[in-house]
């Protein structure tokens, strides 16, 4: 059973012949009153503070809780936002190779054509230049060739009339 300021004031003690002065114990029993109560109200005080505390130190622990959850699922996220962002860069890294690589191939296959095609120019360029050549050559012929004069026309040849 726990002992109140109120418990020991209203102590009773039974009187005896020769006993202690009664005055002298009421006096040192008033003040193991003021001195228990003064000790009992901290006690409460004392008890109060620590629930308080006890209750803090609760809501921090619930606070670190959460905030470890917080850090947690925050760095999950992270490593889920850097992995997706390596894998989009690593796609669109790779669809830029086959564009390039397309491009590059039809740059190749667009310069072929035109080598093909500046072939063809150029053969044509020969023959028309082989074909011009003997064209002129003809025609130098002719005209190196000797023109008749108007003495070497016989009579017989002119028309009579």
């Amino acid at each position: 059973m726990a002992l109140t300021p109120m418990d020991i004031h209203n102590k009773e003690f039974t009187r005896s012949f020769r006993g202690y002065d009664e005055d002298e114990v009421d006096q040192f029993l008033d003040e193991i009153v003021e001195e228990f109560e003064r000790l009992y109200k901290e006690n409460i005080d004392l008890k109060d503070r620590l629930s308080m505390v006890v209750d803090q130190i609760n809501n921090y622990k619930t606070m670190e809780n959460t905030l470890k959850e917080t850090l947690v699922t925050a760095q999950k996220t992270a490593d889920e936002l850097t992995e997706s962002a390596q894998k989009k860069s690593e796609l669109i890294i790779k669809e830029a190779e086959g564009k390039a690589r397309e491009i590059i191939d039809n740059a190749h296959t667009k310069v072929l054509e035109i080598k093909k095609e500046f072939d063809e120019y150029r053969k044509q360029m020969q023959v028309f230049r082989s074909r011009f050549k003997n064209l002129l050559e003809t025609q130098l012929e002719i005209l190196q060739q000797e023109i008749p004069t108007y003495e070497d026309i016989d009579n017989e040849s002119l028309p009579k009339g």
